[in-house]
């Protein structure tokens, strides 16, 4: 509502013509001057004088349209603005990443990506710990294992296959473990769970040939 008949009276008082105002619009002439009109009665100010043969700014006019004028120009800035944004990439990229994964396979990717994209800064931190991404103002992350937030969007991007191994030495020393269960007895090494997972390839393939019969 404030909006109506900005535009149209700051055309008018640059061209100080109703017919030409309405003609860079694309609009009618009658259109402009109920805007105007409107605009004035809405203000209960005055602010064109009108002739058969010129139209030109009452001294309250004259106020008005240099702020009007700073207004649309602050618009057509704006829509500048964000145009750029559209077709020229830029701004700030905040991501986690585990450790390794990071250094190994995301960090050469990052270095070619600003290569490329000289006006975005990315900021990339690694860490192997839980990290509250909307505390923290992260845009993305990169983790191993579940979502557990299910208002955030993921998508699976590598599989990681973890290996249980032992050195011949050690081995020498505690024995050979034959089952789950004896690991208990022996010395392993955590990350930053404090639990392991498997997965019983035995059960699995017994499961497998039941849903097969």
């Amino acid at each position: 509502m404030r909006w109506e008949g900005i535009s149209e009276f700051v055309y008018v008082a640059e061209f100080e013509s109703f017919t030409r105002g309405a003609k860079e619009l694309g609009i009618s002439t009658a259109q402009v001057s109920r805007q105007i009109s409107a605009l004035e009665k809405r203000l209960n100010i005055k602010l064109l004088y009108r002739t058969t043969r010129k139209v030109s700014l009452t001294e309250e006019g004259r106020v008005f349209y240099q702020h009007c004028r700073s207004v649309l120009d602050g618009l057509d800035a704006a829509e500048q603005a964000v145009s750029n944004l559209q077709s020229k990439p830029q701004g700030r990229i905040k991501l986690t990443a585990p450790v390794t994964y990071g250094e190994q396979q995301l960090l050469p990717l990052i270095n070619n990506f600003m290569m490329q994209y000289h006006d975005i800064k990315v900021t990339a931190f690694l860490s192997n710990q839980k990290i509250d991404l909307i505390e923290g103002g992260y845009d993305l992350a990169i983790r191993i294992g579940k979502l557990h937030d299910s208002t955030m969007m993921a998508k699976k991007l590598s599989l990681r296959t973890n290996f249980v191994c032992a050195a011949p030495s050690y081995l020498k020393k505690h024995g050979v473990p034959h089952h789950l269960s004896d690991l208990s007895q022996h010395n392993c090494l955590l990350g930053t769970r404090d639990y392991w997972h498997f997965i019983d390839t035995a059960k699995v393939k017994e499961n497998s040939h039941t849903h097969g019969k």
